[in-house]
């Protein structure tokens, strides 16, 4: 058993990025006013928003453009009419995570690494969140860290983690350190990932506590972004990336497939360019999961190979992400081969 020690509860004055947390946009009519649209527009947001909550901080209402209700990024944030209709198929748990906890908190979906939820928090609630239903009050109740790292500690097939949530970030430097301070007990853990979408949508997170913790992990570290659109990546977050990698952390992106986002030949190759850019690799496009409420972003299959296809000839190989379905009990992520339009030799 790792023996007990203080996770760093005690409160700390809030920095900079957690005043900006705090004032994060939560009334839907609020935001459409602040993009000069009519909150008429979004008339079902309230019903929505009380399935799930409005959250986007106003770093990430910055990068919007005003006066288009059809921004890639509000679509993102903004409760739509189209939550509320039931669709066949889609569910509380659609990858089935119930079945795969090992303790409160802890997923092994795959074999040689877990999954720890550490927080349930989020800095925006993104529409799509196929953790939009997720029982975040009964995997981290008082003790349930101690638990899952105890878990851990007793299963050395376990040679990754991957800090997840909610959104780990959300997390202060000093909570963060506990928590890894506890890891580097356990003598087979080789590797460290943190997924994480703040950097994105609220970049003054990675501060200089941040990046020292990171500096000082005793793993290699990956640090999985989450961005799905090429104007989501603005000079503050090439700053933040800029800082992560200064800090010694290799720089991934995870994007979500997103009808009316995203679905473009033009708005992936701009996504993938902007994140290189950023010193970012694109590596992965997730189809959609599908959880309740989020129907109207689903992109077909056979559609989404071909968009890649038609991406992977026109970018060098490294700029194009890895289509992947997750598939509830598999293996690994499922590849889904992309479809090349026919060509003359």
């Amino acid at each position: 058993m790792i023996p007990a020690t203080t996770l760093g509860r005690q409160p700390a004055p809030p920095s900079t990025w957690q005043h900006e947390l705090a004032g994060a946009i939560t009334d839907p009519e609020a935001l459409a006013r602040a993009l000069d649209l009519d909150p008429a527009l979004f008339a079902a947001a309230a019903p929505a928003g009380e399935l799930f909550a409005l959250r986007v901080p106003l770093s990430f209402v910055s990068r919007m453009r005003r006066g288009d209700p059809t921004d890639p990024l509000l679509l993102q944030v903004m409760p739509l009419a189209a939550e509320l209709l039931e669709r066949a198929g889609f569910g509380s748990d659609p990858l089935a995570e119930h079945a795969a906890f090992r303790a409160p908190g802890l997923l092994q979906k795959y074999h040689g690494r877990a999954l720890l939820i550490a927080s349930g928090a989020c800095a925006v609630n993104c529409r799509y969140c196929f953790r939009r239903e997720f029982p975040y009050s009964e995997q981290l109740g008082s003790g349930a860290l101690s638990q899952a790292l105890d878990t851990i500690a007793l299963d050395p097939g376990i040679e990754e983690v991957i800090l997840s949530g909610g959104d780990p970030l959300s997390l202060s430097n000093a909570r963060l350190r506990a928590i890894t301070g506890r890891l580097a007990q356990i003598p087979h853990i080789r590797r460290l990932r943190v997924h994480t979408r703040l950097p994105v949508v609220l970049p003054s997170r990675v501060d200089a506590g941040l990046t020292d913790w990171l500096r000082h992990l005793p793993w290699p570290v990956a640090v999985v972004l989450h961005s799905n659109h090429g104007n989501e990546i603005d000079d503050s977050v090439r700053a933040a990336c800029a800082r992560l990698r200064e800090a010694g952390a290799t720089l991934l992106n995870q994007a979500v497939l997103l009808r009316g986002v995203n679905d473009s030949v033009a708005a992936l190759s701009s996504l993938s360019q902007r994140l290189f850019a950023a010193g970012v690799v694109p590596y992965y496009l997730h189809l959609l999961d599908r959880v309740r409420g989020v129907a109207h972003f689903e992109v077909p299959e056979e559609r989404a190979q071909r968009l890649v296809g038609e991406l992977a000839s026109t970018l060098s190989g490294y700029l194009v992400p890895r289509l992947v379905r997750e598939v509830p009990g598999g293996p690994a992520k499922i590849p889904l081969g992309a479809q090349f339009a026919p060509w003359k030799m």
